[in-house]
């Protein structure tokens, strides 16, 4: 089911950033906000550190260079794609893999304990904020050219018709 959550949400970043162009995902609206480049940068730069050898050591790796996610280079939305997709690989195939009992297994972030479903919970909790920033951003750049991720304005009640009657209710 968490793998499923994870999934979830990583559809809704890369069905943001599928409506943006390579000038828009480094767009940030001011000098203390984040492009959707740099959230993604730094995004799989915790992946890549919180899930490589997950069981043995702890989250946050020595050689990750937090500061330098956060730079402004102006990569393409292709070269982004693939940082993306990097970061996402090494946590789906790190929860690919846990067993029943590896759930209850103590890790360490930063050096402070958790359990492994602590963990994945602080995990999906930290993904889902960055990707509603994404969202926001990307409903800000595109304004009525947006296509929106979920139920559209004023269609809550044909939506939720439709899923009562997919459900048989």
């Amino acid at each position: 089911m968490v793998r499923e959550r994870f999934t979830s949400i990583k559809m809704l970043g890369e069905k943001t950033m599928e409506q943006l162009s390579d000038e828009d995902i480094c767009w940030s609206y001011n000098g203390e906000s984040n492009s959707i480049a740099v959230i993604v940068k730094h995004m799989s730069g915790n992946m890549i550190s919180r899930w490589t050898d997950f069981l043995e050591t702890d989250g946050e790796k020595p050689d990750r260079n937090r500061d330098m996610e956060f730079s402004e280079d102006m990569p393409t939305k292709s070269e982004l794609m693939q940082v993306w997709q990097k970061g996402w690989d090494c946590l789906l195939h790190a929860i690919t893999n846990l067993s029943e009992e590896d759930l209850v297994k103590k890790v360490s972030i930063r050096g402070e304990s958790h359990s492994v479903i602590e963990a994945m919970e602080r995990q999906v909790s930290h993904y889902s904020y960055h990707i509603g920033q994404m969202v926001y951003l990307g409903k800000m750049i595109k304004n009525d050219q947006w296509k929106s991720l979920s139920i559209p304005k004023g269609q809550s009640e044909e939506y939720l018709k439709q899923m009562l009657e997919k459900h048989g209710k």
